[in-house]
Formats: C-alpha cells, sequence, structure tokens
C-alpha cells in the first residue's frame, strides 16, 4: 500500500472523529411540553408564602398551544401564592454541556388584554444543578439573566398572543456544564394581588452554536501535519 493511500486512511476516520467529538459536546434539547413534567426538568415554587398551584399543563381553555395539541405547553399563573404574595416559581431544564454561541429560542405569552402584569426571566446556572436558593428573592447559582419579559411589571408589557425570544450564551471559558431556569417572578402576585395573571412556555430549544469555518480549517491543519509525518516516517523506511 503506498504512503499516499495510508495517509488518506488515517485522515479520514480522524476528520469524522473530530467532528464526533465536537457534537457530543454540545446543548441540544427540544421540549413542546406534551405532558408536565418532562423527564430530567425541574420545578420549584419559592413563592411567598406558597399558594396552591406550580407548573401545570396548559389549559386550553385559557389559550391554546404554540405549536401541537390545544394544551400542549406549560402554564403558571396568579395562584403560585396566597392572597397577595410574592410569586417565584422555577422551570429547569436538564444539565447540559454548554459552549459560547449556544442559542435559546421559546415561545410565551399571557392573557390577551390582561389587566393583570406578568413578568418571566430567563436564567443562567454555569454548574448546573437546581441550586435557586429556598426564598422568592434568592437566585442560587442561576445569577446569570438572559432575558426578562415586562421586566417592569407594566400592563400589556407580556404579550397577548405567542412571541418567540431568543438568548444566545456567552462569557464561557469552553465547554461548561449549566442549566436553563425560567422564573415566573411577580411582586404584589396572587388572587389578591394587584400583578400576576397566567402565561405559557411553548417550542423550548436549545442548539449547539454552529463551528466557525476557521475551526474546520485549523482542524484539517492539524490533521494534515500527523498525516505529513506518518507519510514521511514511511518513506524513510
Amino acid at each position: 500500500m503506498s504512503a499516499r493511500s495510508i495517509f488518506a486512511r488515517a485522515l479520514v476516520p480522524a476528520v469524522i472523529a473530530a467532528l464526533a467529538a465536537g457534537n457530543a459536546a454540545a446543548a441540544d434539547l427540544t421540549e413542546g411540553f406534551d405532558t408536565v413534567l418532562p423527564a430530567g426538568w425541574t420545578q420549584k415554587n419559592n413563592s411567598a408564602p406558597i399558594g396552591t398551584t406550580n407548573w401545570f399543563q396548559g389549559n386550553a381553555t385559557v389559550f391554546t398551544s404554540q405549536s401541537g395539541a390545544a394544551n400542549s405547553y406549560i402554564g403558571a399563573n396568579f395562584n403560585n401564592t396566597a392572597g397577595a404574595g410574592e410569586i417565584s416559581n422555577w422551570l429547569i431544564t436538564p444539565t447540559l454541556s454548554f459552549n459560547n454561541g449556544d442559542t435559546l429560542t421559546f415561545w410565551s405569552r399571557s392573557v390577551t388584554d390582561s389587566l393583570y402584569p406578568d413578568r418571566l426571566e430567563v436564567r443562567f446556572s454555569n454548574v448546573g444543578g437546581t441550586d435557586v436558593g429556598n426564598t422568592a428573592t434568592s437566585v442560587g447559582s442561576f445569577s446569570t439573566l438572559l432575558l426578562s419579559i415586562n421586566p417592569n411589571l407594566e400592563q400589556g408589557g407580556y404579550p397577548g398572543e405567542w412571541t418567540q425570544y431568543s438568548a444566545t450564551i456567552s462569557g464561557l471559558s469552553g465547554a461548561t456544564n449549566g442549566a436553563i431556569a425560567f422564573r415566573y417572578t411577580v411582586n404584589s402576585g396572587g388572587p389578591s394581588g394587584d400583578n400576576s395573571d397566567y402565561i405559557g412556555i411553548d417550542s423550548v430549544s436549545i442548539t449547539a452554536a454552529v463551528p466557525e469555518p476557521s475551526t474546520y480549517a485549523l482542524m484539517a491543519l492539524g490533521l494534515g501535519a500527523i498525516g505529513l509525518r506518518r507519510r514521511k516516517q514511511m518513506q524513510d523506511r
């Protein structure tokens, strides 16, 4: 067998293996909430006081899903707390491996023409897990705020129809185990409060970043150097 053939046979599997290794580390998740709670997800209601509901299967009589069956979304509402309380209800993804450039997309909405403002935060933990603390104001390891829907609790500030949102992971030193949390957080919420009504979340997707062309170029150069060295060794024999 020629040195050139040996080089080609060695290079192709190496490229495939390198690409596969990159994909294995990527964060990929898709969830349409056909059932609640999805496997691997966690919910924790830190509202004060805790009410009669947590995250629940969507109620199609309030509004239907963004995609799928009519009730195929996840919801939370004013009954997450009692009286006039502080809502802080968490919905947490499984722990995944994240890289800079990974993208979260999801859809959310509230009730059309609601008189009671809602708010949703999306937070990131760079250690993964489910540590959100134990109080209505704590965030635990989810200290990075990716985005906030209606941060000032303005009437009409939360969309009354399904709206898509996205956020991009950044600031990581490399592949990092992490998790994303949706936090329904409303001051003066509850059945006797001035705020909080009903929100839904649907069609959550976490997509791995597409490597830059330069990444593949550097990989090819590195593998090429290995192949040339092997070829030279064969010629010297």
